[in-house]
């Protein structure tokens, strides 16, 4: 088989499989005399290994998603890939934006990691190719976005937290056991977790504020541009495809990173809101949005920990400063 991984090095959070690895998880999926052409690794995700897999006899390529060791992954992100897995039936709103899967397998009998197989999707990743488009037709694709990601938060889950669980019957549950999971992650990376532990006790302080939302909806978990796939030949951005779930919790709405994505800056994003609708700016909404906002900083720190971007890092301290301050 050609075989294209991308070089690393030893210490990098992400590590490929092998060759012989690739071929054994085929054959697994596929059956034994399933043979394996080529595998290409793609750069563009930050966490899972991905291949672009083409086997004989078949006119298609698939998509390898290989997890993370368990032994490198944090407490807060521990099997992403089965959450992911169990989030497949609540998404059926989206179906038609979403890989199929084929296979997965969570045994670790053939390579020792969580796997999971799934369809190709025809389409361009967003990152590179909106830019290609004058910016006057930005909006429609960010309306589109909206379009999804209302669809998403209108479905209603049955507890809350991550899909596969562990389930919370309040909101203030929730949100305190991600805060204390991040902030245990922060302690083991080294890195201080004192302001995520100063965000935990003032969400403890006013739980009744959070508990205010009563009703669990779907998060996407992390849907902004760079999940995004859009038709190649397209005369403006449309949206194709929709990836990488694995994040997706059942939650209030405006705690998803969509919508701290969507209010980031004051340009052609703001046509997210025409199709999504309006958030609530009530006093105690705005408030449990700085909750929100100290758990995003918090994941952030670690992936910029992960990624080595120690500059990053430091930022992160400053962000959260200024949260901290408007929750006082």
């Amino acid at each position: 088989m050609d075989f294209w991984p991308i070089e690393r090095g030893e210490q990098a959070f992400q590590q490929s499989v092998t060759a012989d690895g690739i071929q054994a998880v085929c054959r697994r999926a596929f059956g034994p005399d399933a043979l394996v052409v080529s595998a290409e690794e793609l750069g563009s995700g930050m966490y899972n290994s991905v291949y672009r897999v083409r086997l004989a006899g078949r006119d298609r390529p698939v998509v390898l998603r290989v997890a993370p060791e368990e032994r490198r992954q944090f407490r807060s992100e521990r099997h992403l890939m089965r959450n992911e897995f169990a989030c497949q039936p609540w998404l059926v709103p989206i179906a038609h934006l979403m890989p199929r899967v084929i296979a997965a397998d969570w045994t670790g009998q053939v390579i020792g990691r969580d796997w999971m197989i799934q369809t190709h999707l025809d389409g361009v990743p967003a990152p590179e190719h909106l830019g290609s488009y004058p910016r006057s037709t930005w909006p429609g694709f960010f309306r589109q976005l909206g379009e999804i990601a209302r669809a998403v938060h209108a479905v209603r889950g049955p507890r809350f937290g991550p899909v596969a669980g562990p389930g919370y019957m309040t909101w203030s549950e929730a949100v305190l056991a991600s805060l204390e999971e991040i902030a245990a992650d922060l302690d083991g990376s080294g890195l201080d977790s004192a302001d995520v532990r100063q965000a935990a006790a003032a969400a403890g302080r006013e739980r009744a504020v959070l508990d205010e939302v009563t009703e669990p909806r779907l998060l996407t978990g992390d849907l902004w541009t760079v999940n995004c796939l859009l038709d190649r030949a397209a005369a403006e951005p449309v949206i194709t495809g929709v990836l990488d779930f694995d994040r997706a919790w059942f939650g209030a709405p405006d705690a998803d990173w969509t919508i701290r994505m969507a209010t980031a800056r004051n340009d052609e994003r703001t046509a997210f809101w025409e199709s999504y609708g309006t958030l609530d700016c009530s006093p105690a909404a705005r408030w449990r949005s700085r909750i929100y906002e100290a758990r995003h900083l918090g994941a952030l720190r670690l992936e910029r920990h992960r990624l080595g971007k120690a500059d990053a890092v430091a930022e992160s301290y400053l962000a959260m400063a200024a949260v901290l301050a408007g929750l006082t």
